[in-house]
Parts: C-alpha cells; structure tokens; sequence
C-alpha cells in the first residue's frame, strides 16, 4: 500500500530528543509538524528501559546525564524534569606504592584530599585557577547557546586572551602540563575532553578541546545532573510537551528518501509505515539524524572514508551491593559521583596510543557511575543493597572492533572490569546480580552496537566531531539557517540533532536553534 499524506509545514526525520524539542518549539509556534521516527518508541539515545530480565529496574542504556540542556530551554516548554545534583563531583582510586588512596572531588575541590595525594597545596590552588578561567569563558560562551551563533571574534574579545590561548587555539594537552605536575590530576582534567572522542591530548585537529569545552558549559556551571526517573525521563517529557503542542509523532515510521525542490520552496519525504509507504510534502524538512545518514537519504555520493567513527565503551551493570575500595572510602561516596579509573593523564595517552596502534589498550581509562544513589526510584521493587553501576571506557575506537567484534569486546570489557577490580576488597563479580537465567546481569555496547541499535553511523555518539559552538568569523551569515548553526546545502533542509553546530551531548541545542531557523524564516 502507498499514498501520498497531507502536507505540513514541517516534518522532521528522527524522534530523538532534539527532533523533539524542534516539534514542540514549532507547534507551539502554530506550525503543522509531524515527527517521523523509526523505532517504535521515540527517545533515540536518551532513552530508560529495564535491560535484565526477572529485574525491573529501568536503565539509561546509552546517555545517561544532563548538563549542556538550559535550563531556558526546559522552562519555555514547561518540561515536567527534575534533575539532582550528585554529592560527589569524583573520586578517583589510586595505587602508589601499593598503597591504596584516592582523589576525592566535591562541587568545591576538597583541599586535604589534594594534599594527601599529592603531599601539597600547590595541585589544589592549580585546579581552583584552572576551574576559575574554565568558568570564566563557560559564563561567556553558554548565555549564546539559545541565540544566532556569535563569531570566534566577538567571544574572544570578552575572554582573557591567555585562556582564550589555553582552552582554545592551542591543544589541551599543552595547558594541562604547564599548569599541573601531578600525573592522576592531570589526568582527572584531561578525560573530559576525550568522553566519545578519540584523539590525544596534543592533536593538532583541537578535537579534543571542542570536546572539553562541551563538557563544561552547561548552564554556565558544567555541572552534569541525574535526571529522575532515568533518561527516559526527559524525552518523554519533550514528547508530551511537542504532542500536546499539536505536533503528530509517528513511531514505526523509516524515513527511505527525502527529495528537496530544486527552488528552495519545500521537499517530500517517503517513509515506511507499520501501514505501507507513504509520502508527505512540507516547506521545510528538519533532519534529526546524523548528517552523514542525510546524504544517504538525500540520495547524493557518500564517501566511505567520511563516515564518522564512535569511541566509546558502555557497560551497564546490575548489582547486589555496592563493592568495598581498599582505600577504605564509603561505597556509597566513592560511586555516587564520577569514579574515575586508569585516567591518569600518562595513562590516558598511553591507552591512545595502544588503540591508534590497533590494539585493546592494556590499562583501560574509563569512569563510572552509579545513578541509583543519586536515584532509587530508577531501581523499582528490588532487595535492599541493589544497585546500578554504569562504565564509560575511553579510546575504544569502532575501528578496534571491525576484525573481530565479539571477542574484541570481549576482551576490552575484561579489562575495564579488571581497572575497578584493583581498587576493590572483592572482585566486582561477586557482587553482580543474576538475570533470570541466571547469566550476570551485564551489558556492554561497543560503536558498532551503538550503530546497529540506533542507526548512528560508526556508532559515534555525537553524529560526527563536534565543532566549536560559535562561528568563524569568515563564514556566511546571510540566512537564518546559517545564522543558527543548522544549515545544509539545501534551503528547505535544516539540521536539527547533534550534528548541526552546537549538536551533541543531551542539550536540545540542535532542535531549538533549528526551529529558531524556521520561525526567523517566515
């Protein structure tokens, strides 16, 4: 069966949290919006679903914190979240000597555990500075975030230029070894320029400082938050406000092609639905899917070497009781916020360059969080004790797993669990839950699961590197869709998810600034 639907003003391929937040924007605007998506539930990455059977607790399988979404955004379109702040910013186990300690991380850096680690004041001063001029251009740079893309030379202009030097023009990597002397420091500072991003700390491409400055502007602060209720939480949240705005949602619905007019004046697009295949007209489409995949769907030459590649490891986890640290820390302190492992900063370039070299590197840098602490009710009726655990291991490039994905994997998870089983009184096998079959309640997902699951090519979380949130200001500013940071080649195209400038991470900034895009248009 095929048939060709009533046109709309716009339609928008993906149902993910930002095609979304688009919808909701546009249909309280007054626009007829329809939202293709398909799977059969919308949510794309930022989704809660309970992932071992004979367990009801609901896990946030792919994203699973909130920082870069503001705040503005959520109250223009009267979301119904709560998102908790975690009492521990991180703890970091370490191994001198054999003897066991740590880094411990409040909101506000705790400077005796500064001193224990590193025998002085200096590392604690260092990081309160560094923090200080990391804040200094995040209060600049996120007030824009909702606004026309700002130029490199207006935010440059209201930023010291030696920050401006250190965070921006110059690798990461530099900074972080003038301003710091203390190897599990540095290396603390450095791995959030790499979550999802594969590059050392000194690539010349500033990949790696894109990535940083992502992770520290949310709302001005960085500060990553627990959403209640799990991931799932805010994009059902954003599906209520779009619908109840008026935007149509179809689930089930693969987008096959999508065919622009030559003039700029509308395009159709053709989807598979649970009833047939249709085709639907529209003066603008809005494409919530990873610019590489829109080519495809655009019907235009794809070059294979282009495609983007994910670096991550994910492993959700199930257990019984929180493990016991040999460091004596409470459990439930050293997990309740960032609990970083195998990230010393010489560790984390090594790791780079095991896995440039093709190889699982031998001491895994990841970090891991236990949202259960911060969020029971996540857990639904379980045995006291029970708790989630989830890992995000860095330098695991798609690449690593193409030769032999499953015993690649294999491996690497073997590794990530041996990083926390140093720190630990008991292995942390021993305190994993069963599922009903009695297999351990483990899940692991590599780029090429993120790819298979979710339709993101190479499996890379952010659709593509991520750009700077600002413009050069050598571009061309001449239409609304350029000026938002979400234009195409084609006029009646946009992009709106993590693709478009200012894309990535769980923010709704793609699908804000395209309906913004739209709107300024008409």
């Amino acid at each position: 069966m095929s048939g060709t639907g009533n046109s709309k003003d716009v339609v928008i391929v993906g149902g993910g949290h930002n095609g979304l937040v688009a919808a909701a924007y546009l249909a309280r605007a007054g626009l007829s919006v329809q939202v293709l998506e398909r799977l059969d539930h919308t949510g794309g990455a930022a989704i809660s679903a309970p992932a071992f059977s004979g367990h009801p607790t609901r896990l946030s399988r792919y994203s699973y914190l909130v920082s870069v979404m503001p705040e503005q955004l959520m109250a223009d379109l009267g979301l119904d979240i709560t998102l908790v702040s975690r009492p521990t910013a991180s703890y970091t186990p370490t191994l001198r000597d054999q003897k066991p300690g740590g880094l411990y991380v409040e909101r506000d850096a705790t400077r005796r555990s500064f001193h224990e680690l590193t025998g002085s004041a200096r590392e604690y001063d260092a990081w309160r500075e560094f923090y200080a001029d990391v804040a200094e251009l995040a209060h600049v740079v996120a007030p824009t975030l909702l606004e026309p893309l700002p130029t490199d030379r207006e935010l440059a202009a209201r930023v010291d230029p030696g920050i401006w030097r250190d965070l921006v023009t110059t690798p990461l990597g530099a900074a972080i070894e003038r301003r710091f002397v203390d190897d599990t420091v540095r290396g603390v500072v450095a791995t959030d320029a790499l979550i999802g991003t594969f590059a050392s700390m000194h690539d010349e491409s500033l990949i790696q400082n894109r990535c940083f400055l992502y992770h520290l502007i949310g709302n001005g602060t960085g500060e990553w938050r627990v959403p209640v209720g799990g991931m799932g939480a805010v994009t059902d949240a954003l599906a209520r406000a779009a619908a109840a705005a008026g935007a149509e949602i179809v689930t089930g619905a693969g987008v096959r092609e999508i065919r622009a007019d030559a003039s700029g004046s509308g395009a159709e697009v053709t989807y598979d639905g649970v009833d047939g295949t249709h085709t639907i007209a529209a003066s603008r489409v809005l494409a919530n899917v990873a610019p590489w995949v829109l080519k495809h769907l655009l019907g235009e030459p794809v070059d294979d070497s282009t495609k983007p590649q994910g670096s991550q490891l994910k492993i959700n986890v199930l257990l019984d009781r929180l493990p016991r640290l040999r460091s004596g820390v409470d459990p439930a302190v050293a997990f309740s916020g960032t609990l970083h492992l195998g990230e010393d900063y010489s560790q984390v370039e090594a790791a780079y360059a095991d896995a440039a070299a093709g190889r699982v590197p031998s001491t895994m840098p990841g970090e891991v969080y236990c949202h259960s602490l911060t969020d029971p009710s996540i857990l639904g009726d379980v045995p006291d004790g029970t708790h989630t655990l989830t890992y995000f291991g860095l330098h695991t490039p798609a690449a690593l797993f193409e030769a032999d994905p499953d015993a690649t994997k294999a491996l690497a998870v073997e590794r990530a669990i041996a990083s926390l089983d140093q720190h630990l009184v008991e292995p942390l096998a021993s305190c994993v839950a069963r599922d009903a079959a009695g297999n351990p309640c483990i899940e692991a997902k590599i780029p090429q699961d993120v790819e298979r699951d979710l339709a993101m090519p190479g499996g890379h979380i952010f659709h593509g590197d991520l750009e700077w949130p600002w413009a050069s200001h050598r571009s061309r500013m001449d239409t609304p869709a350029q000026q938002w940071g979400v234009a195409t080649h084609l006029d009646s195209v946009l992009l709106c998810g993590s693709g478009a400038r200012r894309g990535g991470a769980v923010s709704g900034l793609g699908g804000h600034n395209a309906a913004q895009a739209v709107l300024a248009s008409r």
